[in-house]
C-alpha cells in the first residue's frame, strides 16, 4: 500500500519551542530504550491522572500513546520493481473449517510479494456479515536473512479474503528453506489475538 507524501498542516513554526521539541524526541527515544521498545499502554487511571494534572483531554493522550505503538507502519515502504517471475506455492493450513493458503509468490528484483487467501464456509450468512474482521502479520525465517514483511491489506467477501505482503529483500527462488509464520491481529493497533500458524515451504 503506497503511502501519500506527508504535507505539514501549517507553514508556521515557533522557533522558541525548538529545544522543547527536541527534548520530546529525546524522551521518546529514552522511552523506547528503557522499555526495550515494548512499553505497552498506560492504564486508564494514569491517563485520567495525567489529563487532569497537565490539562489535556483524555482522548488526546490516548491518541498520543497509541502512536507510539505504531512506529513501524511509518517505515519507508519498498515498492517492488523489475518483475522476474511467479513462483506457485499452494501451501495451506486449516483450523475450524477456515482454510488459509499461500497461493504464490511474485518475484521482483528488489522484493517479493506473497499472496495469501482465507476461505471459510458460508454456513451462517448473518454471522459472517457482522463478523469482526482480523488481519495477519507475516514473519519469515530462512537462511539467516532478516526479512521485512509489509501487509498491503486486501479485501474480499464474507467467505473469501485475499491479502498481499511485500517482503524485502527478495526471497530466494528456491523457497525450500523458508518458513512463513502468520500471526492474527485485530484492528485498530494490530493487537495480537494469540492465534498463529506456520507454513513450511518444503512440505
Amino acid at each position: 500500500m503506497k503511502r501519500m507524501p506527508f504535507e505539514p498542516p501549517t507553514e508556521h513554526y515557533d522557533e522558541k519551542i525548538e529545544t522543547i521539541d527536541e527534548q520530546i524526541c529525546y524522551l521518546i527515544e529514552q522511552r523506547k530504550e528503557l522499555s526495550n521498545n515494548n512499553p505497552g499502554f498506560p492504564t486508564k487511571e494514569l491517563i485520567n491522572k495525567w489529563s487532569m494534572k497537565y490539562n489535556f483531554y483524555e482522548d488526546f493522550l490516548n491518541s498520543v500513546f497509541s502512536h507510539f505503538l505504531n512506529e513501524e507502519i511509518y517505515k519507508p515502504a519498498v515498492e517492488p520493481k523489475g518483475f522476474l517471475q511467479n513462483i506457485p506455492m499452494l501451501k495451506s493450513f486449516e483450523k475450524d473449517g477456515v482454510f488459509y493458503t499461500v497461493t504464490f509468490v511474485r518475484q521482483f528484483k528488489n522484493a517479493s510479494v506473497v499472496h495469501f487467501t482465507i476461505d471459510k464456509e458460508d454456513s451462517d450468512k448473518d454471522q459472517l456479515r457482522f463478523e469482526e474482521h482480523s488481519f495477519f502479520d507475516l514473519f519469515i525465517e530462512g537462511e539467516g536473512v532478516d526479512y521485512d514483511c509489509r501487509n498491503n491489506f486486501g479485501g474480499g467477501s464474507g467467505t473469501h479474503h485475499s491479502f498481499t505482503f511485500t517482503v524485502s529483500p527478495a526471497l530466494p527462488n528456491d523457497l525450500s528453506n523458508i518458513k512463513l509464520t502468520f500471526k492474527e491481529c485485530k484492528m485498530p493497533f494490530q493487537k495480537p489475538t494469540g492465534f498463529e500458524f506456520v507454513i513450511h515451504t518444503d512440505k
